[in-house]
């Protein structure tokens, strides 16, 4: 069974850092595609993700503040979120898909992100 763990959210001040982590275990497949998606008071929104060869996508709201990068050795993700913004405040969930021949799409079970002074 594929479970993927995050981590890494809380209260940060505007202005202020944090890292949020994905760890992804029980796949039988290699991970193809590996994302984070937030939820505030809007519909669920792409915020990076970041494919097998290590190209990146952002948001247009998060490009210059947020890096997405990965770990493949230990199937892990990581959202490097910079120069937060009240409006960053949101549930962020982790979102991966398998590699083919693998066809399985998994979510995490989201981490609270509040940027509150």
């Amino acid at each position: 069974q594929v479970q993927l763990v995050e981590s890494g959210g809380g209260l940060v001040q505007p202005g202020g850092s944090m890292t949020l982590s994905c760890a992804v275990s029980g796949s039988s497949f290699s991970i193809d595609t590996m994302s984070w998606y937030r939820q505030g008071r809007k519909q669920r929104e792409l915020v990076a993700l970041i494919n097998s060869f290590d190209s990146t996508e952002y948001a247009d709201s998060v490009k210059g503040r947020f890096s997405i990068s990965r770990d493949t050795a230990k199937n892990t993700v990581y959202l490097q979120m910079n120069l937060l913004k009240p409006e960053d405040t949101a549930v962020y969930f982790c979102n991966v898909d398998e590699a083919w021949p693998g066809s399985g799409d998994y979510w995490g079970q989201g981490t609270q992100v509040t940027v509150s002074s």
